[in-house]
């Protein structure tokens, strides 16, 4: 096997190097023997058999936004870099498109908006690649109209390895009839790095294919009425604090049934740490929908009743053109990160409230990127079945974020750490310090990946990771992959095990 036919081939006396080994978390910066950055699935086949027969350990990334180290870990020896595979086109015989695993959010979205008009319900953060994004359920501003993006997932194509260490091709499809369904289904929120290498999406949405390819997914807005609000927390003392709280989850509580009027408005509240000065929330609504203004009207009030008053610019612009660009949050060059994340059925207990308080105004922590990010959730996502794609949580109305961020020396490591696990471990008291699902939580989302939910010193809840992602679902994916990766050939710190 020749070099060339496993891809380009980038090595550490390489000086393209370094980039294609950094990440957006700078925690983790890998150490492979060989990168591979791979232009074709004949490519994919050749590097991963390659890995296999030397066995050498073997990673995959499509937009390196892990928040940990799955394909930075110091024993990976071979990083597959799908970043060349990044094509979006019409598959007439499919009647979807096709999506190279390597493309990142930035290109989906502007050749789907430019070539068709057309869009699907995935983040805004562009340098995201679809690879990690997809397989984890994939959502964003408009997942309250549309769903996740695997709610549109039709077909992926993966590079497999078989008991007999034999890497091969196998395209999936949500046909019950298709033999590798099951294959399929895992690829619909089961986490990315799993089963094998995805090397194409095939996007369309549910129903009879198409007549053309502008139907094929959904229409992306013209323009969106959008509100910024911003809060002084000097303004704000505990009990106006906690009101604004309870008016933003009350809110997504009452307005996030799947055929809410509502689920075409979406918010995201970003609580930074008071050493920030002021915190914000971003509020955008199609404005082509009927009534739009005076549903941003209801909502803004709903949220500042009873609050200090804030600061609000509400503004009509182009969705692809202004609102889009302006979302985008690109990588720190050098930042270094914790995440944490929990699923809410409703609006947040009282100790959970208080906790939540005390650790955005600790004045022993100083960190003005360190956050809370409550993001709408729910309408279309709600309308799926927990068991009818790997994501469970189908009733969670918001995603809770959990975020100590954007420093730049190892030295400050444990201090922001630290601050982070308190927080979280505080904020879930009442359940072992996780997410445990109850009336209030239902775990966590597998695309915010938190290793400490794996180690009983931050869980003592009694309940396992496996269960916090991915609730009933699990042993279904254990047995996909028995099937699929039976070597264990995909594996890294919060990897689907096989089973025993």
């Amino acid at each position: 096997m020749s070099d060339e036919s496993r891809g380009v081939t980038v090595t550490p006396q390489d000086d393209r190097y370094p980039r294609l080994v950094e990440g957006y978390n700078h925690r983790f910066t890998g150490r492979p023997e060989v990168v591979r950055r791979v232009r074709t699935t004949a490519e994919v086949v050749a590097a991963v058999q390659d890995a296999v027969d030397t066995g050498r350990r073997i990673a995959v990334r499509s937009g390196g936004h892990c928040f940990e180290d799955f394909t930075a870990s110091p024993d990976i020896q071979v990083l597959v870099d799908l970043s060349p595979l990044s094509g979006v086109v019409y598959d007439e015989r499919m009647r979807a498109f096709a999506v190279g695993g390597g493309t990142t959010l930035d290109r989906l979205y502007r050749e789907l908006h430019d070539g068709w008009r057309v869009t699907v319900p995935a983040g805004t953060c562009f340098e995201v690649g679809v690879g990690g994004h997809i397989c984890g359920g994939g959502y964003g501003h408009l997942s309250r109209r549309d769903g996740l993006v695997v709610d549109h997932l039709y077909a992926v194509e993966v590079v497999t390895v078989d008991e007999d260490g034999r890497a091969r091709v196998r395209v999936a499809t949500r046909e019950p009839d298709d033999p590798h369904h099951d294959l399929w289904w895992a690829h619909t929120g089961g986490g990315g790095g799993n089963f094998g290498v995805v090397t194409r999406f095939w996007l369309r949405s549910p129903g009879p294919p198409p007549a053309v390819p502008g139907q094929a997914l959904p229409r992306a807005p013209r323009r969106v009425r959008r509100a910024d609000v911003t809060w002084s927390w000097d303004a704000l003392d505990e009990a106006s604090f906690t009101t604004l709280l309870r008016n933003y989850t009350e809110w997504y509580e009452k307005n996030s049934a799947p055929d809410s009027p509502a689920r075409h408005l979406w918010s995201n509240l970003i609580v930074l740490h008071r050493s920030a000065g002021a915190f914000f929330m971003n509020t955008v609504v199609d404005e082509d929908v009927p009534g739009a203004a005076d549903l941003m009207a209801q909502h803004l009030q709903a949220i500042t009743a009873g609050v200090a008053p804030a600061s609000v610019e509400e503004h009509v612009v182009s969705w692809m053109d202004t609102w889009m660009p302006s979302y985008s949050w690109p990588s720190d060059p050098r930042g270094r990160y914790k995440n944490k994340a929990g699923y809410l059925r409703r609006g947040f207990t009282d100790h959970q409230l208080a906790a939540v308080h005390r650790h955005l105004t600790d004045p022993g922590y100083d960190n003005p990127m360190a956050c809370l990010v409550l993001t709408g959730f729910g309408g279309r996502v709600n309308a799926v079945a927990p068991d009818a794609t790997a994501v469970p949580q189908r009733d969670a109305v918001l995603k809770a974020s959990y975020s100590a961020g954007a420093w730049t020396s190892a030295d400050e490591d444990d201090l922001h750490i630290a601050w982070v696990r308190r927080f979280y471990q505080d904020v879930y008291a009442e359940t072992g310090g996780v997410p445990r699902p109850d009336d209030v939580n239902d775990g966590s989302y597998i695309s915010y990946p938190d290793a400490d939910l794996a180690d009983p010193a931050w869980n003592t809840s009694g309940t396992g990771w496996q269960f916090l992602y991915y609730k009933d679902n699990y042993p279904r994916l254990q047995q996909v992959k028995r099937r699929y990766d039976p070597r264990n050939v995909f594996r890294h710190a919060l990897s689907v095990e096989l089973p025993s």
